[in-house]
C-alpha cells in the first residue's frame, strides 16, 4: 500500500512508513499547541482532540483497531484537531503503520495515548515498565507528543512503600519519554483523588515535578471540585480530559448537554493560563441508546469546548 504526501509530490510505502515519521501531516508540539506541516508556527493555538474510548468501549478487550477508519472519518467530520489513542493499540507494528497511514489520509495527527499499569504493584514493576517502552517507542513513530499515565487502583488504600515503587516506576517511564520527546501527564479517574487526593498526593509529594492531565467529571465523580483543583495545580496542567453529566451522575451524550459548570471551568483555565491540550473523551452508560451518530456528537461537543474555553 503506498502512502502520499498532502501534495502527492512523494510517495512513502507501507514498509518505510515508521523510518519516516516526519511526513504525517501535522505535529503536536510539548506545549500543547498544534503546528501545521512544515512547522508553520504562525497556526498554533490551543488544540482540543478526542480520545477513542466510546468506540473501546464496545469493541472486545476495548480493542479500537477494527473501527480505526471510522474513528479517524468521524473525527475529521467533527473538525476534531487530533486523536488521543489507547495503549493497546501501539504494540504491533502493522497496526501502528495503519494509524498512520488514516492519520495522513484524513489530516488528523496523533496527538498521543493514555496508558495504564498497577505501577504501585512490585511484582508487575517489570512487565508495565517493558509496555510503556513499546507503547512509547511507537507512539514517537507516529510524531504522537503526550502520554496520559494511569497508575492502576489497589484493593486497599496504597502504603507508603506501594507509592514509593509507583513513584520509582514513574521516574523510569518519564525518563523514557523525554528520550522520545514526549511529555507524561498524570491522568486521574477516582481512585487517585478520593480520600483527600491520597493517590495522587503521594506521587506529588515524590516527584512534585510531574504535570497532570486531569479528568474533569472522574474528579466530580471523585468528590473533587474541578475548579478548586485547576486553581491549586493549575501551573503544573498541561492536558485535560473533558466530559460531561447530568444531576443524576449519568454522562450526558455530547459534551454541553450536562449539568457540569464547564463556564466557571473555563474562567479557571483562563486564570490560570491553560495552554495544553484539552481531550473530549466521550463515554455512554451501560445500554445507553444513542440518538446521534458519534460524528454529530463530536462536532456539537468540539464546537461547545471552543465556546466554553475560546
Amino acid at each position: 500500500m503506498e502512502i502520499y504526501s498532502h501534495d502527492s509530490s512523494s510517495v512513502l510505502t507501507r514498509r518505510c512508513f515508521l523510518q519516516a515519521g516526519s511526513v504525517v501531516v501535522a505535529s503536536i508540539g510539548c506545549d500543547g499547541k498544534i503546528l501545521g506541516a512544515a512547522g508553520d508556527s504562525s497556526k498554533k493555538r490551543i488544540t482540543v482532540g478526542a480520545h477513542v474510548w466510546v468506540y473501546a468501549a464496545k469493541q472486545p478487550e476495548y480493542n479500537v483497531t477494527p473501527v480505526l477508519p471510522q474513528i479517524f472519518s468521524d473525527l475529521k467530520y467533527a473538525r476534531i484537531d487530533g486523536v488521543e489513542l489507547m495503549h493497546n493499540v501501539l504494540r504491533k507494528r502493522e497496526t501502528v503503520e495503519r494509524i498512520g497511514e488514516l492519520s495522513q489520509k484524513y489530516e488528523l495527527p496523533v496527538i498521543g495515548t493514555s496508558f495504564s499499569g498497577a505501577m504501585w504493584n512490585r511484582d508487575k514493576y517489570e512487565a508495565v515498565l517493558e509496555d510503556a517502552e513499546l507503547v512509547i517507542g511507537y507512539l514517537a513513530k507516529l510524531k504522537g507528543k503526550t502520554f496520559g499515565i494511569s497508575v492502576g487502583a489497589s484493593p486497599q488504600k496504597k502504603t507508603a512503600q506501594q507509592l514509593d515503587v509507583q513513584a520509582d516506576l514513574l521516574r523510569k517511564i518519564m525518563a523514557i519519554a523525554e528520550k522520545h520527546r514526549v511529555t507524561v501527564n498524570l491522568h486521574n479517574h477516582t481512585y487517585e483523588v478520593v480520600d483527600d487526593l491520597h493517590d495522587l498526593k503521594g506521587t506529588l509529594a515524590r516527584i512534585p515535578e510531574a504535570k497532570l492531565g486531569p479528568d474533569l467529571n472522574w474528579l466530580v465523580r471523585g468528590g473533587v471540585d474541578p475548579v478548586w483543583f485547576i486553581r491549586n495545580y493549575g501551573e503544573q496542567i498541561v492536558f485535560l480530559h473533558l466530559r460531561d453529566q447530568y444531576k443524576d451522575g449519568r454522562w450526558s451524550e455530547a459534551l454541553g448537554e450536562g449539568d457540569m459548570n464547564y463556564e466557571a471551568i473555563g474562567k479557571a483555565l483562563r486564570d490560570v493560563k491553560f495552554s495544553g491540550i484539552a481531550v473530549i473523551e466521550l463515554a455512554h452508560e451501560n445500554k445507553f441508546e444513542i440518538t446521534r451518530p458519534l460524528r454529530e456528537s463530536w462536532k456539537i461537543s468540539r464546537q461547545y469546548v471552543r465556546q466554553v474555553l475560546g
